[in-house]
This record gives C-alpha cells, sequence and structure tokens, in this order.
C-alpha cells in the first residue's frame, strides 16, 4: 500500500507508542497534510495529562476533520465514525507490546521534542500507562482487528516494526 493510494485523509490508530505521531508527521511531511494528533486536542496544555471536557474535545476533533487534507493519529474510537466518515485511508499499528513498552520508557527518558507531545508538559514514566500498555492492548488488538475488517477505506495493517521500516521506505518517509 503506497501513500498515493490513501489519499489525503488519513486516519493512524494502534496501542499507545506504537509511532502514531511518529508516522502521522513522516506522512504529513511526505504528502503536504496537516498533522492532527488527538493527544493534543484531548488533553490540556501545559499539564499533565489533564483531559479537556468532553464537549470541547469533541468541538476540536470535529473542526479538525473539515479541513481537506490531514493525517490525524490516535484512537479516541468514540469520535472514530467522524473521521471514517470523512477519511480516504487508514493505517493500523499494531506492533508487539514490548515494542510499546520499549517506546514509551524511551520517550519518557530521552525524547524532549516528541512528535505528538502535550505543549509545555514532558513526558515521564507512569505506572498506570505502563499497566495500560501491558494489559489493555491485548484486549484492544482483538477490537482492532474486527474493526480493521470492516472499514472499507483503502487500509494497511502494520504488525511489526519491520513492516513499519518498510512502508516508511517504500513511501520515501524518513522519521
Amino acid at each position: 500500500m503506497t501513500l498515493d493510494e490513501l489519499g489525503t485523509r488519513i486516519c493512524i490508530m494502534g496501542p499507545s507508542s506504537s509511532g502514531k505521531s511518529t508516522m502521522a508527521d513522516a506522512i504529513a511531511r511526505a504528502r503536504g497534510l496537516v498533522p492532527i494528533h488527538l493527544d493534543q486536542l484531548y488533553h490540556l496544555p501545559h499539564t499533565d495529562w489533564v483531559p479537556r471536557p468532553e464537549d470541547e474535545f469533541a468541538a476540536l476533533h470535529d473542526a479538525a476533520i473539515m479541513g481537506p487534507r490531514w493525517v490525524i493519529d490516535g484512537n479516541y474510537s468514540r469520535l472514530l465514525p467522524q473521521r471514517l466518515q470523512l477519511a480516504t485511508g487508514f493505517v493500523l499499528l499494531d506492533v508487539p507490546t514490548s515494542v510499546s513498552l520499549y517506546r514509551y520508557i524511551r520517550r519518557c527518558w530521552f525524547e524532549r521534542d516528541r512528535r505528538g507531545a502535550l505543549e509545555g508538559n514532558r513526558d515521564s514514566v507512569k505506572w498506570d500507562v505502563i499497566h495500560h500498555i501491558s494489559g489493555a492492548t491485548r484486549a484492544n488488538r482483538i477490537r482492532y482487528e474486527t474493526m480493521f475488517g470492516d472499514i472499507r477505506l483503502p487500509k494497511v495493517r502494520l504488525d511489526s516494526t519491520r513492516a513499519i521500516a518498510a512502508f516508511y521506505r517504500v513511501n520515501g518517509m524518513s522519521r
């Protein structure tokens, strides 16, 4: 699957710390799309991941997807129908849990200017996030697999770091 086949409004979903924001920025640069990071819309800037009021987040989300050219990363499944209605392509990152845990620890300890980071916040290791990645990810994988089968858009499922690297290479993208 190439970026051309995915079109100009691309959704990226997958487990926490699977590389969604990094890929969204790479696709945005390669295709001239606007990157939209749902974590930045959902959480208040300059906080330690404090959520916005739900109606405010939904309004920001719905306004963001009205643009003609975007790549959006994040799950927030309750708003997925609006995204899929306007999307032209879909990417599912389905990396192993061990990869997500490694990436989470690495970004918290070593990455200062992480793509998709919350403005005014520096990530720190949180046990609830580690628990979420190691526990909830398994259940979410089943849900994502079912959802992926039901999506009727050009789509690609990338289930390993090797598959992700090949997708970057084939599409001339860089991290």
